[in-house]
């Protein structure tokens, strides 16, 4: 069994390692600076990769049969199951507010933008004034809102240590496209989990997208 851990983790962080660094402005700009025209199919590959890639570590996940450590049964059950179809339909309704061709890369490839920034502009949803990044929010209550085998823990532990490393990495890159007003969205903003104290308000909303 400890040689299946061994494995687990170290799929886990080979595939962390892989997406930070292709996410990172450093390797973009390499690529920019040495094949110029590869930079309008980047995005697109990096989503392609990151999906092939994480069959890796998802199919050690599933493959590891053994005893359940907790599973959720009655009451629980209903109420983790509701929880994860609320995650669900919060992201697919989140969506509405992403330009998705230019975060799969289709619109990088039809109009060959060959920017090593990413082209959305700053925009905060209905979802963004509660948490600054709702889709981990949605994958954190997915990832948990489930029965447990030694397995399942190790890669849900590896996966959400993954979004709170990525989301201080990600957030160091929307600083440099957005500066000041991305600082004064972070004071007022929690990060990964809402908390009905601390959120942005509709006038702080507009304010903020007016230019802070």
């Amino acid at each position: 069994m400890s040689s299946q851990i061994v494995v687990l983790v170290f799929s886990w962080i080979v595939y962390f390692l892989i997406h930070s660094l292709l996410a990172s402005i450093v390797v973009k700009e390499f690529v920019a600076a040495r094949w110029p025209a590869a930079m309008a199919y980047y995005r697109l590959f990096f989503n392609l990769l990151a999906v092939l890639l994480l069959a890796l570590p998802l199919w050690f996940t599933l493959a590891w049969t053994g005893d359940w450590l907790w599973q959720w049964t009655g009451l629980a059950s209903w109420i983790v199951t509701g929880v994860s179809l609320l995650a669900v339909a919060g992201f697919v309704w989140s969506l509405k507010f992403y330009d998705m061709h230019e975060f799969i890369g289709f619109r990088q490839l039809s109009e060959q933008v060959k920017s090593v920034d990413d082209q959305e502009h700053f925009q905060l949803s209905p979802l963004h004034r509660w948490v600054r990044h709702p889709w981990y929010f949605f994958a954190l209550l997915l990832i948990w809102a489930r029965d447990m085998n030694l397995a399942m823990l190790i890669s849900s532990i590896m996966m959400t240590l993954y979004f709170i490393v990525g989301s201080w990495l990600e957030e160091r890159k929307l600083v440099r496209y957005h500066g000041d007003r991305y600082r004064q969205y972070k004071k007022m903003v929690p990060g990964l989990v809402p908390l009905p104290w601390k959120h942005l308000s509709e006038p702080d909303r507009k304010k903020l997208l007016d230019g802070g």
